[in-house]
């Protein structure tokens, strides 16, 4: 029996809503300043390289390993410039996301966002840097605070269940947007979640989030091709292609998502789109 009360007893700790820790995502904020300064100190080959994870990507266009991408040394070039202006993290305190503006050569440019994952020997690492090309206007500057998303309220107990019930949650997803996507996202979004991929600024509200939505195709076909789950199985990230027509033209690219398991379930607090560029004309024979 007393083996079975702690069974028991571990199966509803993992099934109700975890209590506050003193956790924040200050080490990811960190992370992230420190990455940013090194390039400008290296370049962004270099810094790039560096900061990077073993197992992390980039589209270019499609996935590549950045390791593999940003691995042959190259001029410094003109400065690169980013900050964090908003960040969340795992309660288990090994996954999280930064996302903030940047400028290059001192133009303002758009919005990156990067997930990044603590390491064995305790150091963070990228998993994802990249990023649509969303407006700067009305960006905080440099240094300013940085805003956390709030923390989970549920945990699954593993990154492996957790995977399993985020590949269940996206696939729900993924059926009901190739009919209605502005829908699909909506049933499933956070209250705080944000959506990107247009040019217009990064909503920070639910109006300019539906606005956004309306932005996207009404239909577009997603494919699953890979992420993770923090330790805790509290929040995970996800990668996949995706194929769209607008405007009478095929178009394609990848999305990037943050889940985070809340107390409804496993909602979507981060969506990009990024369109990838069209591919070269061929020359006439």
């Amino acid at each position: 029996m007393k083996c079975f009360s702690v069974a028991a007893a571990a199966a509803a700790l993992l099934t109700t809503p975890v209590t506050a820790k003193a956790v924040d995502p200050a080490p990811v904020v960190a992370a992230e300043r420190a990455f940013a300064a090194d390039g400008l100190e290296l370049g962004i080959q270099g810094s790039f390289y560096k900061h990077s994870a073993p197992n992390g990507i980039v589209f270019s266009p499609e996935p590549q390993l950045a390791k593999a991408v940003y691995e042959k040394p190259q001029p410094k070039g003109p400065p690169l410039v980013w900050w964090p202006l908003w960040a969340g993290i795992a309660r288990s305190g090994d996954l999280g996301f930064t996302t903030g503006p940047y400028t290059f050569d001192g133009q303002p440019r758009a919005w990156y966002f990067t997930v990044w994952a603590k390491q064995p020997d305790g150091s963070w690492k990228w998993l994802f840097d990249g990023g649509p090309p969303s407006s700067t206007e009305g960006a905080a500057p440099k240094d300013s605070p940085v805003a956390y998303a709030k923390l989970s309220e549920r945990r699954a107990g593993s990154p492996t269940k957790a995977m399993t019930e985020v590949t269940a949650a996206e696939k729900a997803l993924h059926a009901k947007a190739q009919t209605d996507v502005k829908a699909a996202f909506l049933a499933v979004v956070a209250d705080d979640g944000r959506i990107t991929g247009s040019r217009a600024k990064p909503p920070t509200s639910r109006a300019e989030l539906e606005a956004e939505l309306a932005t996207r195709a009404a239909s577009i076909a997603y494919a699953p091709l890979g992420g993770s789950a923090s330790s805790g199985g509290d929040l995970a990230w996800t990668y996949g292609a995706a194929r769209w027509t607008k405007d009478g033209a095929e178009r394609r690219g990848h999305y990037v998502r943050i889940w985070r398991n809340d107390k409804a379930g496993w909602r979507v607090l981060f969506d990009e789109l990024l369109e990838s560029p069209p591919p070269p004309a061929k020359a006439n024979s």
